[in-house]
């Protein structure tokens, strides 16, 4: 007997009731009664749950220990007892463990209850008798099996279902263990703020925060002793690998010997030499190599086999900066904190002379739905023009007014005091800082003009904290009612070498400075603009001219007043779609003379601080002093390239005139058609720009996609990208190396292209900021510092520095790239060709194709009949043959088959 102190697994803590009694409530302390079937009528019989691995331990498999044939097996006591010590708890028979120990017998009866009879799939008989019944059942009457033959077997005896008791197997342990709980404590806080604070402006402030107490706590991490980590389980793999271990060795000549050998040369006799002189193998010989010879001495002449090819590779060393680092350096930022209102940059520009200050036009980042509804508003709120200098990045050295946003502008070649920009309502702008010129040259990084001058960093500048900000009028607006109708989104001057008139054709320039402006405008129109006056100035009485000196504002010059609310283009272009009443939409251009403002940068310095010093000296300023009205006698520009490049707003790239011609039919004067036209990009064209180094290759970026074009080849692009994963939104060439550009995305990231090194994808790609990136525009400082200038959505400005390898071109660069665009040339030539042959090859084709059809219906009914009865005359032919080779048909036979 096992003692009640021994417990079982449970989970209600419920005593079962002894074989053939009734259920009572026992405290947690006592183990459980097993199980039988007393309400079925068999009290000696208790169900169980035997698993596989039981099964093999005790010999009780079924199929193989237990079959149909004999169901049952006798297990030893012995043997399950043992199986209690080893698994205890576990083991199958521990819910019947007290009905085992009280057994009388050595052996114990257990059947395989295939049908789940009693509800599991074995049974143990826990006494003698009933295992002898089992066994040995009695003998049945022959008056109760003939009974049993009359009953019909289809009768079906309703059991009603028998709840049964829960027997815990121990998964509750196993489900406890495996269970997630919450181990470490929840932290909770509370904000608050005064009651008067809700709704009120937050506005944030830097400060530095080591002189601040309490402002910097530096948070380093600790090990915490309270927290542990059981690792309850671990999987590892192990693989047995033999130690292999390397090996060297190298063989000593340890018996040094020195060895001497002596030869002499081999001597023929003059006979020998003659008749070996006329032998046929020396002639053939010499024959054979005298031109691989000659060939190899003229090589030799040509070029030093003895050169050192990579000493020749390198470039001449120089102790500015690392030439393996690619990425470009942050040297300074710039973002106006005065204004209230989001706003975002649309263009900028370098100053032409005054090295370390730069212009930048910003507007609001609204939608035109949005400018509409807060149109009110945006009346109060001036539009600017920002001067930013390095010494100073937090005020602004000049403020320039406008009557709205800009969203383009330029400097004047000829004058950097004269600015032109391009409203979003459609009307042009001048300014004139004259008067604010030696202010802002007063403020330049440095203190010289001279490009030998590093920058210095921005931390060593002593910015001037008391200056207020200057705000400078604008000197005369265009006429609304004549003007572009939309927002202009390019702005141009036009070389001081030429000028043009109205028809469009060039002349030379009678003032000898930059007069003329062309803009274009998502009003579908190009205009050209003269700032000179286009009547002829008439002497006025001294009374009028005191009038309107009175009426003129004193901070505004008068230097433009003559175009101001009055200006009107001198002529006008519209890019017409052909056979429908449509226009392209222009978004930028580029003209000829473009690649012109990139060079002889230190001459027009040179000339510009000229006209400042004879200004200062006491001179008329040139613009000041205009020449009215237009001249008939102008000198024609003879062989004058008119052509220019538009990027349109559908993606398309249009190569036109800008010369008009006049209708046949009313007489008037209208654009001429465009000479080509291609649709690459996806997206609006807002990079069209001419390279630097050559004249006739134009970069053109819109979309997802860039492609570089060649003037004059009208096949196509010599360059078009794949799509990028992000639109591009700017983009320009850079200033000292032909074969790079720099591409801005709208994630932030700038993508830096090298055509030495790529041509499929772009060489570098750099993050700048967190959103679209709207203007690129990079300034060469010095021979060894160049800077490039990025602006974003967020009205940032980025200044960053080039590096050596980005900023200086190799020794044959300029000849590599121009070899390669000649190249591509000759690819699409040939593309353009094998393009007709293949057209001609096909249209030879259906030719053809055609005239069979056509041949085939012209025959006429006896040579359809000549032609059956050729066929039917092979055939027979074909058939004598085959049956002379079987042999069912003789020689002599055939005549008379021939007869037939």
């Amino acid at each position: 007997m096992a003692p009640k102190s021994q417990k079982q697994k449970s989970s209600g803590g419920q005593k079962k009731p002894k074989r053939g009694k009734t259920k009572q409530a026992l405290p947690d302390s006592e183990e459980r009664e097993p199980i039988n079937m007393e309400s079925m009528g068999h009290p000696e019989i208790y169900p169980l749950v035997l698993t596989t691995q039981t099964q093999e331990i005790l010999n009780c498999r079924i199929d193989k220990d237990i079959t149909d044939e004999q169901p049952y097996v006798l297990i030893k006591k012995e043997d399950i007892l043992a199986d209690f010590q080893n698994r205890g708890a576990v083991s199958d028979f521990y819910p019947v463990k007290k009905v085992i120990q009280e057994y009388p017998g050595d052996e114990l009866l257990v059947v395989y209850d295939k049908d789940f009879r009693y509800g599991l799939n074995f049974y143990l008989i826990g006494t003698e008798e009933g295992k002898e019944n089992y066994l040995n059942p009695p003998e049945v009457p022959e008056e109760q099996e003939e009974y049993k033959e009359h009953i019909p077997e289809d009768v079906y005896v309703y059991k009603p279902p028998i709840s049964k008791p829960w027997v815990s197997l121990g998964s509750e342990k196993e489900i406890e263990e495996e269970s997630v709980k919450e181990s470490t404590k929840q932290i909770t806080y509370m904000i608050s703020r005064k009651r008067s604070e809700f709704g009120a402006p937050i506005k944030f402030s830097d400060q530095n925060a080591s002189s601040v107490k309490d402002a910097y706590i530096e948070c380093t991490a600790y090990p915490d002793r309270h927290f542990t980590l059981k690792q309850l389980e671990k999987d590892v793999g192990m693989q047995v690998v033999p130690k292999i271990k390397d090996t060297s060795t190298q063989t000593r000549w340890t018996y040094p010997k020195n060895a001497i050998t002596q030869y002499y040369p081999r001597e023929l006799s003059e006979e020998e030499k003659e008749t070996f002189g006329q032998s046929k193998s020396l002639s053939d010989f010499l024959n054979n190599t005298s031109i691989s010879v000659e060939i190899a001495l003229q090589q030799n002449e040509i070029m030093n086999t003895f050169i050192d090819d990579w000493k020749c590779l390198a470039e001449e060393e120089s102790t500015f900066g690392d030439k393996t680092d690619t990425h470009l350096k942050e040297y300074q930022s710039f973002t106006d904190l005065h204004t209230l209102t989001e706003k975002m940059v649309t263009s900028v520009s370098w100053h032409p002379t005054i090295y370390g200050l730069i212009a930048v036009s910003v507007a609001v980042r609204l939608s035109l739905e949005e400018r509409v509804h807060f149109s009110g508003k945006l009346l109060l709120q001036p539009s600017l023009i920002l001067f930013w200098s390095f010494s100073d990045p937090i005020h602004p050295q000049l403020m320039l007014e406008s009557p709205d946003d800009i969203f383009c502008f330029k400097f004047c070649p000829s004058d950097p005091n004269i600015i032109a920009g391009g409203c979003i309502n459609g009307q042009i702008v001048m300014w004139d800082i004259t008067a604010h010129a030696d202010r802002i040259e007063n403020i330049k990084a440095g203190g010289s003009r001279s490009k030998k001058v590093t920058l210095k960093p921005m931390f060593l500048l002593e910015p001037d904290s008391n200056k207020e900000a200057t705000y400078i009028r604008h000197c005369a607006v265009s006429s609304i009612e004549n003007g572009h109708k939309k927002v202009i989104t390019d702005i141009h001057w036009l070389s001081d070498t030429f000028e043009i008139n109205r028809q469009g054709a060039v002349f030379e320039n009678r003032n000898g400075i930059c007069c003329q402006l062309v803009t274009c405008s998502a009003d579908c129109t190009i205009c050209f603009w003269d700032i000179r006056p286009q009547k002829a100035l008439i002497p006025q009485p001294i009374e009028k001219k005191k009038e309107e000196h009175i009426e003129i504002p004193f901070d505004v010059p008068s230097t433009f007043l003559h175009l101001d609310l009055s200006w009107k283009p001198l002529t006008k272009i519209r890019l017409s779609k052909g056979e429908t009443s449509l226009d392209h939409c222009p978004t930028k251009i580029s003209l000829s003379e473009d690649n012109l403002l990139y060079k002889a940068q230190e001459g027009m310095e040179d000339k510009i601080l000229a006209q400042s010093k004879a200004v200062k000296a006491g001179e008329m300023n040139p613009y000041h002093n205009l020449e009215g009205g237009l001249v008939n006698h102008l000198k024609p520009i003879e062989d004058f390239c008119t052509k220019f490049f538009v990027g349109t707003e559908e993606g398309g790239v249009i190569y036109t005139d800008w010369k008009m011609e006049r209708d046949p039919e009313t007489g008037r004067l209208m654009t001429k058609k465009p000479v080509s036209l291609y649709t690459v990009h996806d997206g609006a064209v807002h990079t069209v720009q001419r390279s630097p180094f050559y004249q006739d290759i134009i970069l053109t970026i819109g979309g997802w996609n860039v492609a570089i074009w060649k003037e004059g080849v009208m096949i196509g692009p010599l360059l078009q990208s794949s799509c990028a994963p992000k639109r591009y939104t700017a983009g320009h060439w850079s200033l000292t190396r032909p074969g790079v550009f720099y591409i801005g995305r709208e994630d932030g990231y700038i993508d830096i292209w090298d055509l030495l090194e790529k041509t499929h994808e772009p060489a570098l790609s750099q993050n700048i900021c967190i959103t679209m990136i709207t203007y690129i525009k990079p300034w060469t400082f010095s021979a060894r510092q160049q800077f490039i200038a990025i602006a974003d959505y967020y009205g940032t400005l980025h200044i960053l520095e080039i590096p050596w390898t980005l900023s200086h071109p190799s020794t044959n660069e300029v000849s590599s790239i121009n070899y390669y665009f000649e190249r591509e040339v000759k690819h699409l030539e040939y593309v353009e060709q094998r393009k007709k042959i293949r057209e001609q090859e096909k249209k030879e084709m259906e030719l053809e194709l055609e005239k069979k059809k056509v041949k085939t219906y012209q025959k006429s009914k006896e040579q359809l009949e000549a032609e059956l009865k050729l066929d039917y005359e092979s055939y027979l032919e074909l058939e004598k043959n085959t049956l002379i080779n079987l042999g069912f048909i003789k020689v002599k036979e055939t005549m008379s088959f021939m007869d037939l």
